[in-house]
């Protein structure tokens, strides 16, 4: 008999009991005789029984509270598309009474992160979407969240050392190693390149941007070892004062031609090229917000490489879902693709 087929009366029957009691094994609430508990499950085994858990699920009326643990940012910056869809996510599982807070962290000063974790923590909710923080200071929230058997979910970045249910994001090495690979193509023998980073008090502000840099170095050390790769750090709080930063980068290197940012503000940059006049320089950065496509529409991005923020979000808390109301097992690595966009093909890719 197959599994979609079987209904409770036909193993009420084949077990020579009640459909309450079946029903009453089926969702382990007691009064039943250890003989008529034995006969049912023998049953249960004989046909391969599964339950229907979506059933189960609505019918349990149990309350789920997850919480997501992300970066301050403003409002059209790359978080605000990952909200999108972790609203998305709230809106399709609403039938199971789910609810999502979402509180932030500071990513360039690890006190906050610590002090957002204890938070989290001191609430215990079911289940936790995070975007981690360095190993060190990730690891004492997460080391309190297995004491108390409560999954979490990574988005963005991944801490294979300390093992999530599920991660949800690019894999960072690998996309520094391919951005290399085009910005090479671009710069064809050229003696120099830069990165340009955001940067406070030496932090990144993300782990996803640290191990991008990696994978960059690493190409360009197996490929173009002879190339010098120059660094510029701009402020991360200090908006106004890049471009008389990258005025003075600009006077010491004035023959630079190509660059990149492994960072989301790609647009600093770019408007910077624009309103200097720069078109000869040539830039790649990362993810679509409306400032950076409006740069790579009118030339001074080269290429925009995605990573489907939104998609992180909506799935990490379906992971949470699927763990914790529908008992299924959840694939532990689950990278985004990396999208190499230019102006000629944003359109189509915004539309998908």
């Amino acid at each position: 008999m197959a599994t979609e087929r079987i209904r409770i009366k036909d193993i009420a029957r084949k077990a020579g009991v009640s459909v309450g009691t079946v029903d009453r094994v089926l969702h382990q609430r007691g009064g039943v005789s250890a003989e008529s508990q034995e006969r049912v499950e023998q049953i249960l085994q004989e046909l391969d029984y599964q339950p229907n858990v979506y059933a189960s699920a609505l019918a349990s009326n149990k309350h789920y509270g997850f919480v997501c643990l992300l970066p301050q940012h403003e409002e059209g910056a790359y978080w605000t598309a990952v909200e999108t869809g972790i609203g998305r996510a709230l809106e399709a599982y609403s039938d199971f009474n789910i609810s999502i807070e979402t509180r932030y962290y500071d990513p360039f000063d690890y006190r906050s992160f610590a002090q957002a974790a204890q938070s989290v923590f001191a609430d215990l909710p079911d289940g936790l979407l995070l975007a981690p923080t360095a190993t060190l200071h990730t690891k004492p929230l997460v080391e309190a969240l297995n004491r108390r058997n409560i999954p979490f979910v990574y988005i963005d970045s991944d801490l294979p050392e300390l093992p999530a249910l599920a991660f949800y994001g690019q894999d960072s090495y690998r996309s520094g190693y391919f951005a290399a690979r085009m910005l090479m193509m671009l710069a064809r023998e050229a003696e120099e390149v830069v990165i340009f980073r955001k940067i406070n008090e030496g932090i990144v502000g993300s782990n996803q941007q640290e191990r991008r840099e990696v994978g960059f170095k690493r190409y360009m050390k197996e490929h173009h070892p002879t190339c010098n790769i120059l660094e510029m750090n701009l402020h991360a709080k200090h908006d106004l004062e890049d471009h008389l930063m990258l005025d003075r980068f600009w006077a010491e290197h004035p023959k630079i031609g190509h660059g990149i940012t492994f960072n989301s503000k790609a647009y600093i940059v770019g408007e910077y090229l624009l309103q200097r006049q720069l078109g000869d320089f040539q830039l790649i950065g990362y993810d679509l917000l409306e400032r950076n496509v409006a740069c790579l529409r009118q030339g001074s991005i080269c290429f925009l490489i995605a990573q489907q923020p939104e998609l992180q979000g909506y799935n990490g808390i379906k992971a949470l879902c699927e763990h914790l109301i529908f008992k299924k097992e959840v694939c532990p690595k689950n990278h985004m693709p990396i999208d190499l966009l230019t102006r000629e093909t944003i359109d189509f890719y915004r539309q998908r």
